[in-house]
């Protein structure tokens, strides 16, 4: 068997750019590049590998590891998690950076593989620049940190380590069930090691992703609650996608006539015009699938974690003898809601209990039901979609003690903008180019979405929730134009997420990958203003307030930003818009645009879409002052009592 001398970091290259993935005889390569920031944790060591000899990786110059590593997870959330890109940076801030963003991308299962520098292993020169050191114990880095974010962790003390630790990264990086974030961490001496690697471990490598079949037994437990059920209802999670189940599911619905749910990440699998398709379910569920979600005698959760939002906190799902067949390529997962099990791809499933039921001459009960709520759903669209700002107008579903109108006489002085943020929505969702992506993350954006956006392309829709981190929105979205260059890809973003990173935005100018922000600034944190509001709190530290200097607190006038004058910095196309024309304009001004471009667009706070006969568990003081926040919290009590417990 013959040998190379390589550095650690020159082994590491190489092995990376040897990585294929087989699904359905279709094979790609695995890792398309890596996204850097060079400090001197990784510049002479994975850097000069690099610079020296990168074969078919693309290096990609990120501004903020964060930021960097959410452009990544975009990437393979895209690309529906068959291709990814590595990101590395330097020991110590550098490297606690991507901390956030490996949690992100672990919580909802897409791979990301992450290889920061570390200390010396030797410790000779302890302690290095930009060290933490930990009295009682030394092994510990800031690396260690990433122990609880990552499916998959390892350093790499000794440069023959690396095969053994890259062999294991690639088989969490390719599992469909215990995929996520995956951590190097590459000590800088260690990087520049040499050592004689067989050349075996540079053998092109393709990992298959196998779809797992259902067992015989399982499938008929699955059989056997389907016939006995009178309602059933299909949650359709991001695992369809992920599977390309998408047909299988539609073919399925149709047959059975089984109406179907989203979640956050499996919206968009099937359009919103499917016959059978309800919409979002759960906390930000929209009006038709809350409605059934509570007479659902048999709930199908496909390729769906069943978060919280999902199940409005167990809450959703009303009926006495309701059951749970949980279809599930994790076993984690199949086991929640002490439902019943089938561990098997989302697309084997379908396809073996069509065959299974075929026979039967069993169908769902729901007759025109679906139909109803579907009509009801399309109307309550169209009135939020509709909705415009009415001086002094009284609105039942938020309506209270607290002063609106001062909050919008003040924006309104301040922008010249009367814009609701759900009348904005509507226009977006008409003038949009029909296969464009949008991206959004956090705040109220996403529970608008969920609730009244209307998908039209497939994979369009690619909004992340399972860790609904700010920030994510306009760095993803230059993984998604990364994924598909063709698309016309929009981040849907708040400005405080927007203020929180944005850093890729400058990247995208770089790489010549065009991405449109769209900006929607109500200075505030609107959706925690919302929520303290609802639970019985005044306006506490969400608006984006100056000090008052009359009472030393955050209430005084709100603090105007220009994002336009920000990204014209950077060298974006921008607009600035308070009126549905100017909106217009400015869209079709974008979409002529060869470079990134953002689209200012002053939304009045509180204006957002309210949530459709669902609960949420937060939180809420059981002790209070307030006497709103008492009968809140008796409120809160009640709702948990008939809420499942586990």
């Amino acid at each position: 068997m013959g040998k190379q001398r390589l550095t650690m970091a020159q082994a590491l290259v190489k092995f990376l750019d040897n990585q294929y993935l087989e699904v359905d005889a279709e094979t790609v390569k695995f890792v398309k590049g890596i996204f850097a920031i060079f400090g001197h944790g990784n510049v002479l060591g994975l850097g000069q590998a690099l610079e020296q000899n990168s074969g078919e990786l693309r290096l990609y110059q990120g501004r903020n590891e964060q930021g960097m590593a959410h452009v990544a997870t975009g990437f393979a959330r895209q690309s529906l998690r068959r291709q990814i890109l590595a990101c590395t940076s330097s020991v110590g801030p550098g490297a606690a950076n991507m901390i956030t963003a490996a949690a992100t991308a672990t919580a909802n299962r897409i791979p990301l593989l992450l290889l920061p520098g570390d200390v010396f292993a030797t410790r000779q020169p302890d302690p290095v620049l930009q060290q933490v050191e930990q009295s009682y114990d030394l092994s510990i880095s800031t690396n260690d940190a990433f122990r609880a974010v990552s499916k998959y962790w390892d350093r790499i003390t000794r440069p023959e380590q690396l095969m053994s630790a890259c062999i294991n990264a690639m088989r969490v990086l390719t599992d469909p069930a215990e995929t996520g974030a995956v951590t190097l961490a590459l000590p800088q001496d260690v990087q520049g090691e040499a050592w004689d690697y067989p050349d075996a471990f540079f053998a092109r490598r393709v990992h298959r992703l196998d779809r797992r079949p259902p067992s015989a037994s399982q499938l008929n437990d699955a059989v056997t609650a389907l016939l006995a059920s009178r309602k059933p209802l299909i949650i359709c999670g991001g695992g369809v996608k992920y599977s390309a189940a998408g047909e299988a599911l539609a073919q399925f619905a149709e047959h059975y006539r089984i109406p179907f749910a989203e979640t956050q990440a499996g919206k968009g699998t099937l359009l919103s015009s499917h016959p059978f398709n309800v919409g979002g379910v759960g906390e930000t569920g929209c009006l038709a699938a809350n409605i059934l979600a509570k007479e659902a005698d048999l709930v199908i959760g496909i390729g769906t974690r069943f978060t919280d939002f999902t199940t409005s906190s167990k809450w959703i799902f009303q009926h006495p003898t309701v059951r749970f067949l949980n279809i599930n390529v994790s076993n984690f997962d199949a086991w929640k809601l002490d439902g019943i099990a089938l561990l098997s791809d989302a697309r084997e499933a379908l396809t073996a209990l069509n065959a299974a039921l075929s026979d039967k001459g069993w169908q769902a009960g729901w007759d025109d039901q679906i139909v109803c709520v579907q009509n009801r759903q399309m109307k309550e669209t169209q009135r939020v979609y509709q909705a415009t700002w009415q001086e002094n107008a009284f609105i039942p579903e938020i309506d209270d003690h607290l002063d609106r109108e001062s909050v919008y006489r003040e924006f309104r002085q301040l922008t010249d903008s009367t814009l609701t943020q759900s009348s904005v929505l509507g226009l977006l969702n008409e003038q949009l180019p029909q296969e464009a992506a949008i991206v959004a993350a956090a705040g109220s954006l996403p529970g608008d979405l969920q609730r009244v956006w209307r998908t039209r392309a497939a994979n369009a829709y690619h909004v992340e929730y399972g860790y609904s981190c700010m920030g994510y929105e306009v760095n993803a979205a230059l993984g998604v134009k990364l994924a598909e260059p063709q698309r016309e890809v929009y981040a849907l973003v708040g400005d405080g997420a927007f203020m929180m990173l944005h850093s890729e935005l400058v990247t995208s100018l770089q790489e010549g990958a065009k991405i449109n922000v769209l900006l929607f600034d109500n200075m505030a944190n609107g959706c925690i203003n919302n929520l303290q509001m609802e639970h019985g709190m005044e306006s506490y530290g969400t608006e984006f307030r100056y000090r008052s200097p009359e009472n030393g607190q955050l209430q005084g006038g709100l603090v105007p930003v220009d994002f336009a004058a920000i990204a014209a910095g950077y060298g974006c196309k921008t607009w600035r818009v308070t009126t549905l024309d100017e909106l217009r304009h400015a869209l079709a001004a974008s979409q002529q645009a060869t470079v990134s471009t953002l689209i200012d667009i002053k939304v009045l706070p509180k204006t957002m879409a309210h949530k459709y006969g669902s609960w949420w568990n937060v939180g809420v003081a059981q002790h209070a002052l307030s006497a709103r926040i008492q009968r809140v919290a008796q409120q809160i009590n009640e709702k948990r009592a008939q809420a499942r417990s586990y």
